[in-house]
């Protein structure tokens, strides 16, 4: 079977595995290899197909997007050429990531422009709700998970996507066990962010700079909205998604436009914690100075606070080693003499409550004690004489 991608043919269905459309005659294999099967969406500027590449032996599944724009107006199909390209350079740029779509073609076929992609088999995140139901804190944490690390890895290339929302994510069905691994350590089953028309490369330019509107309305950021996209623009709408997906309701339904407030927690169908309720919170921020400014500061919070990667110590820091407090040190090389002479004063203190005498020139002078008439001279001789071996032996 095929399908002819004739935007005027009349039965665009053949159902014969030929080369040329049985009603009008036009060629349906792209670049000799890529049949479209049949028609899986269509846009303002373009329409997109379920293809197969039959260049390889298994035929693999594969995605055609047309450039064919249904807006009138020089202006407007000279933006929907530049978008169109656009996606093309962007996946391009991106390479090959397992969250990623592959850019397989980019070419112009018959006047028409064309884009091919890898397919991905599974359910965007709109159809998953809508089969199963509001996600839970779990899943949300799943999913910020997953997705800010796409996110981290097209805002470190200078990518800005300005179109996030459950219609451009879609769960990765889990291959069979088979199957080839995804590249770069991907394993099936992973959320993928596609739909990258809308992408822009985020020079210090074009940061700066009034551009056009892109976006979904529902979805996009105040500052996008102005044509100010910024990172943090991906952000919001990866916020505004997902308190979507915990309530079911338009984000239209979720903000109160009066008070100039998100009322989301209004409509949750099942708790969430504060740490999350939070987290979304600061996501949502009208306000892009007052959001989230990198997927790093989104993540960390995430992690409870803990550092991705640990900071560099600019200066080594000396470990502190603690020891048992010690009495000042007794010189030992005092001669026996000595040592009975200062015995001899203590001995005088003890009995007398008088000073030991001190050649230093600044001497602390302790108050007069009063005798210990309980202590026997013979006790004071024995505890002299203990501290006098203790001298010799340099116990002190």
């Amino acid at each position: 079977m095929s399908y002819c991608l004739n935007p005027n043919c009349p039965k665009p269905v053949n159902t014969n595995g030929g080369n040329f459309c049985l009603t009008c005659g036009s060629k349906l294999l792209l670049k000799e290899r890529y049949r479209a099967i049949k028609p899986i969406g269509q846009g303002g500027f373009g329409r997109t197909f379920l293809a197969i590449d039959e260049d390889k032996p298994s035929k693999p599944p594969c995605v055609i997007k047309q450039f064919y724009p249904q807006a009138q107006g020089t202006s407007t199909v000279q933006k929907a050429v530049e978008l169109f390209t656009q996606e093309a350079m962007r996946l391009d740029e991106l390479g090959r990531h397992p969250q990623i779509p592959e850019l397989l073609a980019y070419f112009t076929q018959d006047d028409r422009q064309y884009l091919v992609q890898e397919f991905i088999d599974g359910l965007n995140l709109a159809q998953e709700l809508e089969q199963k139901g509001a996600f839970n804190e779990t899943q949300i944490r799943q999913l910020l998970n997953d997705l800010l690390l796409v996110l981290q890895f097209c805002h470190a290339r200078q990518v800005i996507h300005r179109d996030i929302k459950p219609e451009n994510i879609i769960r990765r069905i889990t291959p069979q066990p088979s199957a080839p691994p995804l590249t770069k350590g991907g394993t099936g089953g992973g959320l993928v962010l596609v739909d990258f028309g809308a992408a822009k490369e985020a020079t210090y330019t074009a940061l700066n700079r009034t551009g056009t509107s892109i976006g979904s309305p529902e979805y996009v950021a105040p500052e996008q909205i102005r044509g100010r996209a910024i990172f943090a623009s991906d952000i919001y709408s990866l916020g505004v998604t997902c308190v979507h997906l915990l309530t079911q309701l338009s984000p239209f339904d979720l903000y109160d436009i009066n008070n100039d407030t998100w009322i989301w927690r209004q409509y949750l169908k099942s708790p969430v914690s504060n740490e999350l309720s939070r987290i979304l919170d600061k996501m949502l921020e009208s306000i892009p100075v007052r959001r989230y400014q990198t997927v790093d500061e989104v993540l960390q919070d995430l992690k409870g606070g803990q550092q991705l990667t640990p900071k560099p110590v600019s200066q080594p820091v000396k470990p502190v080693t603690s020891s048992p407090p010690t009495s000042t040190p007794v010189s030992i090389n005092k001669t026996t003499s000595q040592i009975d002479i200062e015995l001899e004063e203590m001995k005088t203190l003890f009995l007398q409550g008088g000073h030991a005498k001190s050649n230093k020139k600044t001497e602390f002078q302790p108050q007069p004690q009063t005798p210990q008439p309980s202590s026997s001279k013979s006790e004071i001789d024995a505890e002299l004489e203990e501290l006098k071996a203790k001298y010799k032996n340099g116990d002190f």
